[in-house]
């Protein structure tokens, strides 16, 4: 299928530009693309693309839809990626920005993230915090990063829906599926309602509203590309007893954690 993209008007840096004239040819050799009304991301001005987390892959992907449509993707990366010296210094010169997950720190990736969208930036947030615990690859419920970023910042908040990420890298396993090549669908809705929130003093419902309603646009973009109605409920992690970070099968590492806690204590 054709793909109407439009120019990048911003400025891109080194980091990004390596980036793209590697990872582009790659991706479009790798798989096939769907993009449904990538305009409605704003041309300009500072915004959040939240996008539904299925596949290890992701973040290549949605990069690519973002950029496709005229915007240099910003994500908020997990700290851990900076720790290296060579990926880190890249990634800070393409302008991501780390946050350490579960952690008191992480009030640092909310602080850069009002800062970058203040600067006219386009932060791309997966708002489940990590990929999707639903056995069925549904959006779970999400966490409150993006909804508190929003709200702080009165910025448009465009839901993106994705499916097909899931076939070239099935999540928590190592081996992409290139063979037969893979279509990926993306479609981008219309910016989340949050006007009736913004005047609202800041308290946990208000957030947890407008958290409802992101996770919400994002679910109904993923039924109508699966076809499919979604669950009446959204899967929770925590009181299903799952793990909210790491491989969620992992049960060695789980009995690793334990273990460490005991001799800590």
């Amino acid at each position: 299928m054709a793909v109407r993209v439009r120019k990048l008007e911003q400025k891109r840096g080194w980091a990004i530009t390596v980036a793209a004239s590697i990872l582009k040819p790659t991706l479009l050799s790798a798989t096939s693309r769907t993009w449904i009304d990538g305009e409605k991301i704003p041309a300009t001005g500072g915004c959040i693309v939240v996008v539904n987390h299925i596949s290890h892959v992701d973040p290549l992907l949605s990069a690519h839809f973002v950029y496709d449509h005229g915007r240099v993707p910003r994500y908020l990366a997990k700290s851990g990626l900076f720790s290296n010296k060579y990926l880190g210094g890249f990634l800070t010169s393409a302008g991501q920005i780390p946050v350490e997950r579960l952690s008191r720190n992480a009030v640092g990736a909310y602080d850069a993230a009002v800062k970058a969208i203040g600067e006219g930036e386009c932060i791309i947030i997966y708002p489940e915090g990590t990929l999707t615990r639903d056995p069925d690859l549904w959006p779970m419920k999400g966490k409150t990063g993006a909804a508190r970023i929003a709200l702080a910042t009165g910025c448009p908040v465009i839901p993106v829906g994705q499916w097909g990420a899931q076939e070239v890298l099935p999540p928590y396993t190592k081996r992409p599926h290139l063979v037969p090549r893979k279509n990926i669908v993306m479609k981008a809705g219309d910016p989340v309602d949050l006007d009736d929130l913004l005047g609202l003093p800041a308290s946990a419902e208000t957030t947890a509203r407008a958290t409802d309603r992101i996770m919400a646009a994002v679910t109904a973009i993923v039924s109508d590309l699966r076809d499919e109605p979604a669950p009446e409920q959204r899967y929770d992690p925590r009181s299903s007893g799952v793990r909210e970070i790491g491989n969620p099968h992992d049960t060695a590492h789980d009995g690793a954690h334990r273990t460490k806690r005991k001799r800590t204590r």
